[in-house]
């Protein structure tokens, strides 16, 4: 499937890692510190379900509160992670079944255009731990990233469900029939029809690597770019059938000559000093806070997620949100 083979084999391990060894009692004295320990675990296991960190955070509150309620049926040989995200699971699914209907992704693989139109950006302190192994960092990083959430989103939540357990956290079917209350042929037959699915609909860089020098060296120049008002530096930069799209506006421009129509003139009109930029990453990739000049200051305007392939960009995504600056620790002011 589209998936790089390292994913299941080094992210799987690195969760099996993440779980506590010795078998614990969850009373009032220990349920505490070990469910904030495996919050993060639980936050990206429910991001990937529904591509909002917003409902995210509270799927993981809903998981903590049934968890508490249901404590003294929990089974001490499981582990306590393996258990919580059996809850997150079941209170992913059923929220997923509740919003059935509101959201409307393209079905068809080829509508690129408007797919991540739901989808909100995660900062990367959420992925993992500085110290952590670097390969299974960069998995996680894929299994975040915006074309891997749009082309998540849709499968039917039961299919969403078998192909995370499966391929991203490397459970096995038996594991996975039992955090879902279901047979290993039914698992086998939901991960065979989501396995086709991604295989249209998720397109993995033909060169992956995690962030290096060359990145940043590319995400330099592309606010330099933006600082300078250079049109054609920032074009130069970018593949020739690169896509810049806003969410939540269902279109986007599609090559460098609507990308350059969309930009010249109001946005990028070779005025330097009109922008500033700040490096920052997002969804385990490259990203841009965008700041327009208001007479001394430049204020924040929003979030640009920049998607690479080689030494080129293959897509802009620009958020146009000034709540993101917090949730990315970027101040909303710059001294001009």
């Amino acid at each position: 499937m589209g998936l790089h083979l390292s994913l299941t084999a080094s992210l799987g391990e690195t969760v099996r890692m993440a779980e506590p060894r010795a078998a614990f009692e969850l009373d009032d004295s220990t349920f505490g510190p070990i469910s904030e320990s495996l919050r993060r675990d639980l936050l990206l296991h429910c991001y990937r379900f529904t591509g909002s960190i917003h409902e995210a955070e509270d799927l993981v509150q809903e998981t903590l509160a049934r968890a508490w309620r249901g404590r003294s049926g929990y089974r001490a040989d499981a582990g306590p992670g393996t258990w919580l995200r059996q809850i997150a699971t079941r209170v992913c699914l059923d929220s997923l079944r509740r919003a059935r209907g509101r959201r409307r992704l393209p079905s068809s693989p080829a509508a690129r255009i408007g797919e991540v139109l739901w989808l909100e950006p995660m900062h990367d302190d959420l992925i993992a731990d500085a110290d952590a192994d670097p390969a299974a960092t960069y998995d996680l990083r894929e299994s975040v990233s915006l074309a891997f959430l749009a082309a998540l989103q849709q499968l039917p939540p039961r299919q969403r469900a078998v192909l995370i357990l499966r391929d991203v956290l490397a459970m096995s079917a038996a594991e996975v029939a039992e955090h879902l209350e279901t047979t290993v042929p039914s698992v086998n037959s939901l991960l065979h029809r989501a396995r086709r699915t991604m295989d249209r609909a998720y397109n993995p860089p033909s060169a992956p690597r995690p962030p290096d020098a060359a990145t940043a060296s590319l995400l330099r120049r592309y606010v330099s770019a933006w600082e300078a008002g250079d049109i054609n530096a920032l074009l130069a930069l970018l593949k020739h059938d690169a896509i810049l799209e806003m969410p939540p506006i269902p279109s986007a421009s599609v090559g460098h000559a609507a990308i350059r129509a969309f930009l010249a003139g109001s946005i990028l009109d070779g005025t330097p000093g009109r922008w500033r930029g700040v490096s920052t990453e997002a969804n385990g990739g490259p990203a841009v806070g965008l700041y327009q000049r208001d007479n001394d200051l430049y204020r924040f305007t929003g979030l640009q997620l920049l998607a690479t392939d080689g030494d080129r960009i293959t897509t802009i995504t620009a958020y146009m949100d000034g709540s993101l600056a917090a949730r990315f620790h970027l101040p909303m002011e710059i001294d001009g």
